[in-house]
């Protein structure tokens, strides 16, 4: 699951790679700015875990990853 994170105040949005599901990610989510928890806290396919302040949260995407084509030629 990929997901996208808009932080106040900050260039550049988060993107990371989450082996949570769509609901699973939407509830830390809404836990966060409903005021249960202080931080979002998500971990990446890769272990590591990304905490943000739920105060500064601007946006978050959930979505399934595009897949990148690779190679030359005609669209």
């Amino acid at each position: 699951m990929e997901v996208k994170i808009g932080v106040q105040h900050a260039p550049r949005e988060i993107v990371l790679d989450c082996g949570q599901s769509a609901e699973e990610v939407e509830r830390a989510v809404s836990d966060a700015l409903s005021g249960k928890s202080e931080l979002l806290s998500l971990v990446d396919d890769h272990g590591r875990k990304v905490l943000v302040a739920s105060g500064r949260l601007a946006y978050v995407e959930i979505g399934e990853p595009t897949a990148r084509k690779v190679g030359f030629g005609a669209p």
